[in-house]
């Protein structure tokens, strides 16, 4: 099964964002997340529409952040991509006729309940300002810059 990494790339270039002085493209972004402009701006638009990022257009336009890293956490920004799927597993059937099935999906319907409540409130506890310092902390061991156009070289 193909996982859903959106959450984690635009993660990635948010935090890239808060080191650059300039907007950035959509270009710029796409090439980060080795994805296209247009998915880019689709998936930047739910972000924009929260207040998270804005944009502006023509020459010297681009992606910026609008908000301050401590008020954005992960779960925001999760639920700003439409809360995609957080388990990658689920039940053979929704609606079996077998008991047995029926058992162990109210089982595993528990265990995925919880599981996912647990991953929300962490998500929600965790904020990019959190992740911002952890990434200078190791940027700051590494003692090298670290920018958006030459993502790709990490």
């Amino acid at each position: 099964m193909k996982r859903d990494s959106r959450l984690s790339g635009v993660l990635h270039v948010l935090l890239h964002m808060a080191q650059q002085d300039n907007p950035a493209t959509s270009e710029m972004l796409a090439k980060a997340m080795q994805t296209n402009p247009v998915v880019i701006r689709r998936i930047m638009a739910g972000l924009r529409e929260r207040g998270y990022v804005r944009s502006e257009k023509g020459h010297g336009g681009g992606w910026t952040l609008a908000c301050d890293l401590s008020q954005l956490t992960l779960r925001d920004v999760y639920e700003a991509l439409g809360e995609p799927s957080l388990l990658a597993i689920g039940n053979r059937t929704e609606s079996p006729g077998c008991l047995v099935e029926q058992a162990v999906n109210a089982a595993l319907g528990r265990a995925f309940d919880e599981a996912e409540t647990l991953l929300l409130s962490r998500f929600g506890a965790v904020t990019l300002a959190q992740l911002s310092a952890d990434f200078n902390g190791r940027l700051a061991r590494r003692q090298q810059s670290c920018d958006l156009e030459a993502v790709r070289g990490e």
